[in-house]
Order: C-alpha cells, then sequence, then structure tokens
C-alpha cells in the first residue's frame, strides 16, 4: 500500500542526490524526496511561524492534511512541503505569517 518516494524515480534517478538551499543554506536530498522529508532529514523541523502569535510550526501529517508544512519554494509561498518532491535548484524559505495570494517573486536564474 505504501511505497517509499524513491519507488516513483525512473531507474536512473533511484539514489541520486539533489541539491537545494533552506534560507540560503545548502543541502542535499535524495531525489524523489519531498521537500519535508529532505529538510527533516538536513535536521530542520522549523518550517514557518503562525501569523497571530509567531509561534514555530513544522511538518506534523506528513500527508496534505494539517497545513503546518508550508513554505515558500522558489518565491511562491503557501506551499506543503508535505507534497512537492524536491528539485535540484530549488531555494526554499521558511514562511513568516500569512502570504498574500499574490505574493510571487521571480525566480533568479
Amino acid at each position: 500500500m505504501f511505497r517509499p518516494a524513491s519507488e516513483h524515480c525512473t531507474a536512473g534517478q533511484a539514489g541520486a542526490r539533489v541539491s537545494f538551499t533552506f534560507e540560503g543554506r545548502p543541502m542535499t536530498a535524495r531525489a524523489g524526496d519531498t521537500v519535508a522529508a529532505a529538510l527533516l532529514a538536513n535536521g530542520t523541523a522549523v518550517f514557518r511561524d503562525t501569523p497571530v502569535s509567531g509561534a514555530p510550526r513544522g511538518p506534523y501529517c506528513m500527508m496534505g492534511v494539517c497545513f503546518e508544512c508550508l513554505v515558500v519554494i522558489d518565491g511562491v509561498g503557501n506551499r506543503q512541503a508535505c507534497l512537492i518532491a524536491v528539485e535540484d535548484g530549488m531555494s526554499v524559505e521558511i514562511q513568516h505569517g500569512a502570504r498574500a495570494r499574490n505574493a510571487v517573486r521571480e525566480r533568479q536564474p
């Protein structure tokens, strides 16, 4: 019923490493892992802070139900880290409070 995310990769990608950044710090992950799994594997537990109190939050359900793992990915906020596969060159940032619906930055090459 459940399969590792790595099984969703093509045979040539299995076990491959990808590089991404979190808050400007370089990190690596296995190809096919979700952003949440990659951040946890790199020792990061705080993904966002709440709009009202500023309390730190991290992933809880790891299946897209709770919305505790919201991050900013390549300038786009409100992205659920547990549902998005990490990609080479991806830039991930902590989401601070509520994000405006149209708060999108252009990705720099």
